[in-house]
């Protein structure tokens, strides 16, 4: 907090996803209210906020404010250099994975854990994530709205767009297609 000297933190965000995830709902919420507050977006590293310069680049064509703690004083320029390491890092570390995956098979190394592959062990996988969506308190809300709405005779499409505008998302964070409002009114069903 040291960093922030005499301003003010307005909220605080955390993730636990790699910085190779670019879609990662706490970070979309703090560059949202870092837009809407014309805040700056206070990062503990670069590598952290994103490993795709891309979408660092597009953060900064936004005009999204934002301060990388591990080099506060970073230009563009720098930054974008950075992105790009931070970049062929993330490339380099998925090919050594991958290398010493492939090496470990060529000695006869078994990977992964046998018992997971089960027919009974595979079989929890899907009941499991339909016990998670159904918990879901942000699928219960929409599972009202979806069967007022499909009884008026709405389309699927037309259900999708109406949750979109209204703020609903589904349970990974996504906005709603026309499928993930067929699962859900087979389930109200």
């Amino acid at each position: 907090m040291s960093f922030l000297n005499s301003r003010t933190l307005l909220a605080e965000y955390t993730d636990i996803e790699t910085g190779k995830n670019d879609n990662r709902p706490q970070l979309l919420k703090a560059i949202e209210h870092a837009k809407q507050t014309n805040s700056i977006l206070l990062i503990a590293k670069l590598d952290r906020l994103s490993r795709n310069l891309t979408f660092v680049s597009m953060l900064m064509d936004t005009k999204v404010k934002f301060v990388c703690c591990d080099m506060p004083d970073a230009n563009e320029l720098t930054i974008h250099i950075f992105g790009a390491l931070a970049q062929w890092e993330r490339k380099r570390i998925a090919s050594r994975t991958s290398d010493a995956l492939q090496e470990l098979k060529k000695r006869g190394k078994v990977l992964g854990s046998p018992a997971n592959f089960t027919i009974a062990a595979r079989q929890l996988g899907p009941v499991k994530l339909k016990q998670i969506a159904n918990d879901n308190a942000n699928n219960q809300k929409a599972k009202k709205v979806i069967n007022l709405l499909s009884k008026n005779g709405k389309s699927l499409r037309e259900i999708a767009t109406e949750l979109n505008d209204s703020g609903f998302r589904t349970s990974r964070g996504g906005n709603f297609g026309a499928e993930q409002v067929r699962r859900l009114i087979s389930k109200v069903a």
